[in-house]
């Protein structure tokens, strides 16, 4: 009898041990520092026939070359009815869903980025989908459930539930403009609060983070996320964007306030924070390389991990491809060694 019992201890005590590691390894897959990219252009790259190559030369899928690097996180944007075009267009629900599985797969995490439009979205437009355009601020904010709602399901029936959803893309000004810009405060926290609804509605566990540009512009933050509490907007994380290019100064010179800006949402609002869209020139390597891991350190450096990663924005979407000026990719097809920052 005593030897039975000393056995069912050790077998109860193994057993313990094993859901012990069970939980701890779940729970690392959600800490883990997020090293991401906003991947949209990827298939339409593919489908146009772009070649993307390892170093060595040898061709290879553009999205294992970002793992690669030690990215473990993609971000893909979704529009209403987008047209065909190869820049402006796609990212509808179809193709989200598809990109959002590939990733899966491949081990990656999945965030959704709802630009509540037809096309691009962000602090100089935000056009209402042809299809909303006369719509009333009652039906535009079902709009926004539906749209999110719809898309979610389609994503979850497809076997992805993301970890983190975007509820509007980069929106200083508000979104679905006029009717949901910050001149109509209550109508802008209604369209939010409904895209927050839809996607808890979907799953509870989802965290939806609201996204503003310029990162190292505090007082900006602080003027739309003020304004966000007193109308009582409900989300988890608070998203920048941090673009040295477009603030039209040296990293250098603008660092220490994204940093301190980082550290006064958290504090301020008690929210989470995320860089989820970062940039450097292609053509300025070094330079890039060294922006990218002082904002990954400016992140990590904040206490308790409450600063969750950073994800570069189209790092895939070489110049002579896409015409932008800050991807992270070389004109032979090749990988720009300013990603080894995420290594």
């Amino acid at each position: 009898m005593k030897r039975f019992l000393t056995l069912s201890l050790l077998i109860m005590t193994m057993l313990f041990s094993c859901i012990s590691c069970t939980t701890l390894l779940g729970s690392a897959t959600t800490s883990t520092f997020v090293k991401g990219a906003d991947v949209g252009w990827l298939p339409q790259m593919e489908a146009t026939g772009y070649r993307f190559l390892d170093q060595d030369g040898i061709p290879k899928d553009g999205l294992q070359l970002l793992k690669d690097r030690g990215m473990n996180a993609v971000r893909l944007r979704v529009w209403v009815n987008p047209s065909n075009h190869k820049i402006d267009g796609h990212c509808s629900k179809e193709e989200t869903v598809a990109m959002a599985v590939r990733a899966q797969k491949m081990g990656m995490r999945i965030m959704i980025n709802f630009h509540y439009s037809d096309s691009w979205a962000d602090p100089a437009k935000q056009n209402k989908p042809l299809a909303w355009a006369n719509h009333t601020v009652a039906q535009l904010k079902q709009d926004v459930y539906n749209h999110t709602w719809e898309v979610l399901t389609a994503l979850k029936q497809a076997g992805v539930t993301p970890e983190w959803v975007q509820v509007g893309n980069e929106i200083p000004g508000g979104m679905l403009w006029p009717e949901g810009s910050t001149n109509n405060w209550n109508q802008l926290a209604q369209f939010l609060n409904s895209g927050y609804d839809a996607v808890k509605a979907v799953d509870p566990k989802i965290k939806v983070v609201v996204h503003v540009d310029e990162g190292n512009n505090n007082a900006k933050f602080r003027v739309f996320f003020d304004n966000a509490t007193a109308q009582n907007v409900k989300y988890d994380i608070i998203g920048l964007s941090y673009y040295p290019y477009w603030i039209k100064k040296e990293y250098t010179e603008t660092i220490a306030d994204l940093t301190a800006n980082l550290n006064d949402m958290v504090v301020r609002y008690n929210k989470d924070v995320m860089v989820v869209e970062v940039g450097g020139e292609y053509d300025k390597v070094q330079n890039t390389y060294d922006m990218l891991r002082a904002t990954i350190q400016a992140v990590k450096n904040i206490p308790n991990h409450r600063g969750l990663g950073v994800m570069y924005w189209e790092p895939q979407g070489e110049k002579s491809w896409s015409g932008y000026s800050l991807s992270a990719w070389q004109a032979d097809g090749k990988p720009s060694p300013a990603l080894d920052a995420f290594k």
